[in-house]
């Protein structure tokens, strides 16, 4: 099976490590500055809304960092510690499942500020928005833990010391592999979709009752729109899949630059615009980050 992996010329090779490398510390630079700026206002410390804003930069910023030094280890290593690979990869699923999450939380608390006005200070307090991040953990990781709980009675022990291409369909490839990922996926899926249309049309039906002028529901459709952007770029990781599945097919020469481009647009692009948009709009955010670099 390793020796069916393309090795790219050295040049091509360079070229796409040295792009990837200047996008991923580009994108952790600039969402470090919103992590800073956070640090450095308290304001931002008593806001649930801010404080799940933040731990979603901190999250991309751990899957971009993952990603990134994964693509130009494997360039490098090529083969890796099956030990050492289970660890990668439960740290970059874990990660990816909770941006779903945290989107979805998000809106939630959205919703309640927004609708329930009035409980919003008794329902999101700090203390709870800490524990919900706890939890967001907690369910992020079980199903990354599950492969390893999965692989490790089909496996002889001897497998976990051999050295192995670090791609979760080499390790994780028996069929209760497949029916895990359709049940997690489908699940994880459906519930940050139906919770994130249920809670926005909410919010829209309530921002249409509130306000007389169009300059505010429009605004309000906007945020709609932004967060559903948001997904619609976090699901790309998991449509990408499908959609390699057939370019390859139909162009088997040109492999190793679909791939890439897979990882640019599933990996980096949604690290950037996911944070950047948010933070960019933000009125409180904006400010600070432009006093931030005045200052510097």
């Amino acid at each position: 099976m390793n020796s069916t992996i393309p090795r790219d010329p050295f040049n091509e090779a360079f070229m796409k490590n040295f792009i990837s490398v200047a996008l991923g510390l580009i994108i952790n630079y600039i969402n470090g500055t919103f992590v800073l700026v956070f640090l450095k206002n308290d304001v931002f410390h008593r806001d649930p809304r801010y404080i799940l804003y933040i731990h979603l930069v901190i999250n991309d910023m751990i899957m971009l960092s993952v990603a990134v030094g994964l693509q130009v280890a494997t360039y490098i290593v090529r083969f890796f510690n099956v030990s050492v690979c289970c660890l990668v990869l439960l740290l970059a699923n874990t990660v990816g499942k909770n941006t779903l999450l945290n989107l979805a939380c998000m809106s939630i608390e959205r919703y309640i500020a927004i609708c329930k006005p009035l409980h919003h200070s008794q329902v999101c307090t700090v203390r709870r928005t800490y524990i919900l991040i706890c939890f967001i953990w907690t369910m992020s990781i079980t199903p990354s833990l599950s492969d390893i709980l999965i692989m490790a009675p089909v496996r002889p022990v001897s497998f976990f010391s051999t050295t192995i291409y670090c791609v979760k369909l080499y390790i994780y490839n028996t069929w209760q592999h497949d029916v895990k990922d359709i049940v997690v996926n489908v699940v994880y899926l459906s519930f940050v979709w139906i919770t994130l249309i249920v809670t926005y049309i909410k919010v829209l039906l309530a921002a249409n009752a509130a306000v007389s002028d169009q300059t505010s529901a429009k605004k309000s459709r906007n945020t709609i729109l932004l967060h559903g952007f948001q997904l619609l770029l976090c699901m790309l990781s998991y449509v990408m899949p499908l959609l390699l599945t057939k370019l390859v097919e139909l162009y088997p020469q040109s492999q190793s630059t679909i791939l890439y481009i897979q990882f640019l647009l599933a990996n980096i692009l949604p690290r950037l615009l996911i944070p950047l948009i948010y933070g960019v709009r933000d009125k409180q955010f904006a400010q600070r980050i432009r006093l931030y670099f005045c200052c510097k």
